[in-house]
C-alpha cells in the first residue's frame, strides 16, 4: 500500500538520521582521543626535557626533540593527503559546494573520511596552528552521504540490497544532517549545527528536514558527550563534556561584588572590537587569498612531493617560532591565589584546576609562570581556556606578540596540504586580541569593572566573524559553547558589525576558496540590476536534442560527443503542420495574437551574431563569421510570416540517425523544435546498457519496460558511455525514450526576468531549465553555468553595449 510504504520510508529515514549522528559522534571521539594521547605524550617528553636542560644548558636538544615529534606527525598528515588530495583543508568549502548542488569529485567518499580523520589528528598533534572542528564538519557530511547508501567504492565486495534513498535529493538531505552533526559534535552545539547547515550549507531546504537535522545533531552531541565523560572522568552516563571544544563556565568570583560579566557601557567597546575584528578578518582573508593564488601557480603544478615539503617547512618554522618565543619573549607573571569556597560546583572546580594545571613555569622562579609558554606550550583548547578564565594577567607585550605570530602562521597554514580547521586558531587569535583590549582598558583607562573573560570571548567572536562571515549560526554556536545566554546580545552585535566591516573589503574565507576553485556556486539572490536581462539573454540556444524515437547509433554518437547531463526530447512535425495551421483557425489566430512575443532559436542566434560582432571577447565570434553569408531578412518583415513560411520549406530529410551537418545554414540548424520533455544522460546510458529498444519492423509497444527501481539500481555511479561494448548493440535498432523522460519539467518563457529564473532554479534545486516560447517550441536551455555571477556580469555588459 502506498501509505504504508511512505510511512516505512519515513521511519527508515529517522533511523538513518540517528545512525549518522551516532557515527559522527564516534568519529569525533576517535579524533579527540588520539589528539589528546599524542599531544600529552609530546608535551610530557618535551617539558621534562626543557626542565632538565634549563639547568644543564642543553636547550637545543629539547628543540630537536620537539621538532622530531612535530615533523613526524605533519609528514604523516601530508602523506594521507597525497592518498586523497580532497582531504586537505577544512572541507567546509567543498561541502558548501556539494550542498549547493555542485558535485565535487571524491568529496563524500569513504577514503576521504579516513584520510581526513587520521590526517587531522596528526596535523593537530604535530603542533600546526589548525583546528579539528572544520574537518569534523566534512567527516560528518561524508558519514551522512555514505551510511544510507550501504555501499562504497572502496569496499566493492560489501553489497546490501537497500532500495531506499537512491536519489541525489535524499543524499543531499543526509549530507546536510551529517554536516550539522559535525558542528554539533565539535562545539557541543546541536542548535548551532542545525543553523550552520541552514545558513552556510544547503540551498534546498524543507521543513521536515529541520527536525531531522536537529535530531541528528542531538544524537552526535550526546554520543560524544557520553563516551568522553565516561573515558575521562570514569562516570559513565554523567554527560559532563558537551563538545570537543569547551569554553568553560564564565562566572565572577563570589568575593568580588563589583564584578559583572558585562554592562551596557561595554557594548560600545564591543562594537569597536567588532569593527577591528572585521578589519583583521579582511586582512587575513586577503593575505590567504594571495598565498593560495601563489600556491596554485607555483606549488600545485610541481610534483606532489613539493606539497609535502611545504608542509614540513611550515612545521619546522612553527616549531622554532613557538620554542624560541616561549624561551626568549615570555615574561614571568605572578600566579593568582584564588581560594575556592566549598560551595563551588564540581565542574567549576574541575575547570579551574584544569586552567591552573596547564600553566607553564619555564625559566621562572617559584610562584610565577611564563605567560608566553603557557599560551604556546599547551593544546589550543587549553590556551583558549587560559585566555578566557586565567585570573593571572598576561602582559600586553606578550599578547601583542602572540597575536601577531599566531595571525601570520595561521594565515600561512590554512591552505597547505594537510587536513586543517580554521575555527580554533581564529578563536585563539581573537581571544588574545580581546584579552589585550581588556588589559589596556584596565591598566591605562582604569575601568576596574571589566571582566577579562568576556572581552576575550568577544575578541574571539569578532575575529572569527571577520574571517568566516557567519552570523546566526556562529552566534548560537558561541552561546551554546559558553552556556551563558546573557552573552547573546554582545556576541550578536559583535558578529554583525564584524561581518559588515569585513564584507566592505572582501568575501568570507570559504567563499574565497570556492571562487579560487572556479566552482559555479549560486548565491542566495541576484543583484537588482540583473533584472535588465531576460531568460532569452542568458540561455544557450545551441541545443543537443534527441527525438522520441531515436536510433541507437544516433544516441551513442550524441552521448560520446557531448558532456551534457540532460537532453530535450523534441519533434519537428513539419509535414502535418501546414494542414494543422489551415484546419484550425483558432490556433492560427492565437499565434498571430502572440506573434509579437514569439522568439525562435534562429532569430535569437541571429540577434546574438549581430551583437557579438561588436563584442570582441566572445566565444561566439567564430559563429558570427560562419553565418555572415546567410541572407539577413529585412527587419520590417513580419516575424510570424517568416516563421510560418520557413516551416513550409522542405528541410533535408532528418532521420533519427542523422545529426546536423556542418554545411547547414543557420535556418536549417536552428529550425523550430516542439518541446516534449527532458531525459537525463544516466537514463539514456541505462537504457542502452539494458538493451531497451525495438527494431524498425516492430512497433514501439514491443520495447521492454524497466521499472523505477531498475532504472535507479546503479545509483550513484551510472555506467559511462565510453565503457559501453558497442558490439552487443545493433546500431539500427530504435529506442523509444518517451516512457522514461520527464514530460513536465520546470520551464520558463523567454521573457522571464533573470531574478525569477534564478529563484526558481535555486529553490527547486534544478540542474536544467528549458526556455519554451509561446507556441511550445524550445528556444534554449539554462544551466547552473548561465546563472553564475561572472556569466551574468558578462551578459549585462554585452546588453549595455548593444543598447
Amino acid at each position: 500500500l502506498p501509505k504504508q510504504k511512505a510511512q516505512r520510508y519515513e521511519a527508515v529515514k529517522w533511523v538513518m538520521v540517528f545512525a549518522i549522528g551516532v557515527c559522527t559522534g564516534l568519529v569525533g571521539l576517535f579524533v579527540d582521543f588520539f589528539v589528546r594521547l599524542f599531544t600529552q605524550l609530546k608535551f610530557r617528553v618535551v617539558q621534562s626535557s626543557v626542565e632538565e636542560c634549563t639547568e644543564k644548558g642543553c636547550l637545543a636538544l629539547s628543540l630537536l626533540e620537539l621538532l622530531g615529534f612535530n615533523l613526524t606527525f605533519v609528514f604523516l598528515a601530508s602523506l594521507l593527503v597525497l592518498i586523497q588530495p580532497i582531504a586537505a583543508g577544512s572541507g567546509i568549502p567543498e561541502i558548501k559546494c556539494y550542498l549547493n548542488g555542485v558535485k565535487v569529485p571524491g568529496v563524500v567518499r569513504l577514503r576521504t573520511v579516513v584520510c581526513k580523520a587520521m590526517g587531522v589528528l596528526f596535523s593537530v598533534a604535530g603542533g600546526l596552528f589548525v583546528g579539528k572542528e572544520g574537518p569534523m564538519i566534512h567527516s560528518g557530511a561524508v558519514v551522512g552521504a555514505g551510511l544510507p547508501q550501504f555501499q562504497s567504492i572502496s569496499l566493492r565486495k560489501i553489497q546490501f540490497n537497500f532500495p531506499y534513498f537512491r536519489s541525489d535529493r535524499d543524499k543531499r538531505d543526509f549530507v546536510s544532517a551529517g554536516a550539522a552533526a559535525g558542528v554539533a559534535a565539535a562545539f557541543g552545539a546541536p542548535i548551532g549545527g542545525t543553523l550552520f547547515s541552514l545558513e552556510e550549507g544547503s540551498s534546498f531546504w524543507n521543513q521536515g528536514l529541520t527536525w531531522k537535522v536537529l535530531f541528528c545533531s542531538m544524537a552526535a552531541t550526546f554520543t560524544l558527550n557520553f563516551f568522553r565523560s565516561g573515558i575521562q572522568f570514569g562516570s559513565w552516563g554523567s554527560f559532563q563534556l558537551p563538545g570537543l571544544l569547551n569554553f568553560g563556565e564564565f562566572k565572577c568570583s563570589e568575593s568580588d561584588k563589583k564584578c559583572h560579566l558585562w554592562t551596557a557601557v561595554d557594548l560600545g567597546f564591543f562594537i569597536l572590537m567588532g569593527i577591528i575584528g572585521g578589519l583583521l578578518g579582511a586582512t587575513f582573508n586577503c593575505l590567504n587569498k594571495r598565498l593560495a593564488k601563489y600556491r596554485m601557480r607555483n606549488v600545485h603544478p610541481k610534483p606532489k612531493l613539493v606539497r609535502v615539503l611545504e608542509s614540513l617547512l611550515l612545521s619546522l618554522t612553527t616549531t622554532v617560532v613557538v620554542f624560541v618565543a616561549s624561551m626568549v619573549l615570555g615574561e614571568c607573571r605572578q600566579m593568582s591565589s584564588t581560594s575556592h569556597s566549598g560551595n563551588d560546583t564540581l565542574s567549576l572546580q574541575g575547570m579551574s584546576e584544569d586552567v591552573n594545571s596547564s600553566i607553564k613555569t619555564f625559566f621562572c622562579p617559584n610562584e610565577t609562570y611564563n605567560d608566553m609558554a603557557t599560551l604556546f606550550f599547551n593544546p589550543q583548547e587549553s590556551a583558549i581556556l587560559q585566555l578566557f578564565h586565567q585570573d593571572g594577567t598576561f602582559s600586553p607585550v606578550t599578547l601583542s606578540l602572540f597575536f601577531l605570530l599566531y595571525f601570520l602562521l595561521s594565515c600561512w597554514t590554512y591552505g597547505i596540504s594537510v587536513p586543517s580547521g580554521l575555527f580554533v586558531p581564529s578563536l585563539l587569535c581573537g581571544a588574545a586580541f580581546g584579552r589585550l583590549v581588556a588589559n589596556l582598558l584596565k591598566s591605562y583607562i582604569g575601568l576596574d569593572h571589566i571582566y577579562s573573560g568576556t572581552f576575550a570571548l568577544i575578541g574571539a567572536a569578532a575575529f572569527l566573524g571577520g574571517v568566516v562571515r557567519m552570523t546566526i549560526s556562529l552566534t548560537v554556536i558561541l552561546i551554546e559553547s559558553t552556556n551563558e545566554i546573557t552573552y547573546g546580545l554582545p556576541i550578536m552585535i559583535t558578529l554583525m558589525v564584524a561581518k559588515w566591516t569585513g564584507d566592505f573589503f572582501n568575501k568570507g574565507i570559504y567563499d574565497i576558496h570556492v571562487n579560487l576553485r572556479g566552482v559555479p556556486l549560486l548565491e542566495w539572490e541576484t543583484e537588482v540590476e540583473m533584472d535588465k536581462l531576460r531568460a532569452s539573454d542568458i540561455m544557450e540556444p545551441n541545443l543537443t536534442y534527441v527525438y522520441p524515437h531515436t536510433r541507437i547509433q544516433s544516441l551513442v554518437s550524441i552521448l560520446r560527443t557531448t558532456v551534457h547531463h540532460a537532453f530535450p526530447v523534441v519533434t519537428e512535425n513539419r509535414g502535418n503542420e501546414r494542414e494543422f495551421m489551415k484546419g484550425n483557425q483558432l490556433i492560427s489566430n492565437n499565434i498571430k495574437f502572440k506573434k509579437s512575443s514569439i522568439l525562435t532559436r534562429a532569430g535569437e542566434q541571429r540577434k546574438r551574431s549581430q551583437s557579438m560582432k561588436s563584442y570582441p571577447s566572445s566565444e561566439l565570434r567564430n559563429m558570427c563569421d560562419e553565418h555572415i553569408a546567410t541572407e539577413e531578412p529585412p527587419e520590417k518583415e513580419d516575424l510570424l510570416q517568416q516563421m510560418l513560411e520557413r516551416r513550409y520549406t522542405p528541410y533535408p530529410n532528418l532521420y533519427p540517425d542523422q545529426s546536423p551537418s556542418e554545411e547547414w545554414t543557420m535556418e536549417e540548424r536552428f529550425r523550430p523544435l516542439t518541446f516534449h520533455g527532458l531525459i537525463l544522460r544516466s537514463q539514456l546510458v541505462t537504457l542502452l546498457v539494458r538493451g531497451v529498444c525495438y527494431s524498425e519492423s516492430q512497433s514501439s509497444a514491443s520495447q521492454p519496460r524497466l521499472s523505477h527501481a531498475e532504472m535507479s539500481e546503479d545509483y550513484p555511479r551510472y555506467p559511462d558511455i565510453h565503457d559501453l561494448d558497442l558490439t552487443l548493440l545493433n546500431p539500427r535498432m530504435i529506442v523509444d525514450v518517451t516512457p522514461y523522460m520527464n514530460p513536465s519539467p520546470f520551464a520558463v518563457s523567454p521573457n522571464t526576468h533573470v531574478s525569477q529564473v534564478f529563484n526558481l532554479f535555486r529553490t527547486m534545486g534544478l540542474r536544467h531549465l528549458p526556455v519554451v516560447n509561446a507556441v511550445g517550441e524550445i528556444v534554449g536551455i539554462i544551466t547552473r553555468h548561465n546563472l553564475t555571477h561572472e556569466f551574468l556580469q558578462a551578459r549585462l555588459r554585452q546588453h549595455y553595449q548593444t543598447i
